[in-house]
């Protein structure tokens, strides 16, 4: 049966991982600059197995407005500009020999608020996933109430306290990210 420490120390390992997972989607949404995390996670189908763009080519970005694609393998052209068409970023990919060059759209009015939305969506997304990670930490703090461990009534509120301060923490880093991340999409 856990501790107290072990029980506050798996709370907030779990915590963070909701909030790298919650970075990871935020810098996926493409705002109206070019960035190469947009293109990061594109999967292409390399040689018949499903690749990360970024480990096939470098991606870099020339003007504010767009982005350039050189492939470590050239006969990987058709296959990278093929991955980015199919991946719903709705990309145009133009091929220049041995490299790709990607225009980056202005977004619309209406395709900002989506965003934004989307934003909100996936930082909800990651406060439930914090809310039931503090759910199952006070199911373990109330198991030390009985057993072999038991632990005095004045620790097991505090412990809760913890918790519960951890939550805020990690709720308000949620926000902050969100926040940041819709700023971003509205900064035409």
């Amino acid at each position: 049966m856990p501790d107290p420490d072990t029980i506050l120390l798996e709370t907030e390992e779990s915590m963070t991982k909701a909030i790298e997972h919650l970075k990871k989607e935020l810098k996926s949404i493409r705002t109206g600059r070019a960035s190469p995390a947009i293109l990061e996670f594109v999967k292409v189908d390399y040689y018949g197995s499903q690749t990360d763009l970024k480990s096939l080519a470098s991606i870099t970005v020339p003007e504010p407005t767009q982005l350039l694609i050189k492939p470590f393998d050239a006969g990987a052209v058709g296959d990278i500009k093929k991955a980015i068409e199919s991946s719903g970023l709705g990309l145009n990919p133009i091929s220049e020999g041995k490299q790709l060059r990607v225009n980056i759209p202005a977004l619309s009015g209406d395709r900002r608020k989506q965003l934004s939305a989307h934003c909100k969506k996936l930082a909800e997304d990651a406060k439930v996933s914090l809310r039931n990670t503090r759910r199952d930490a006070n199911k373990h703090a109330d198991a030390l109430k009985s057993g072999a461990n038991h632990i005095p009534e004045d620790e097991l509120e505090q412990l809760k306290t913890e918790i519960q301060d951890l939550l805020k923490k990690y709720e308000t880093e949620t926000d902050t990210l969100a926040a940041a991340k819709q700023k971003d999409i509205e900064t035409v």
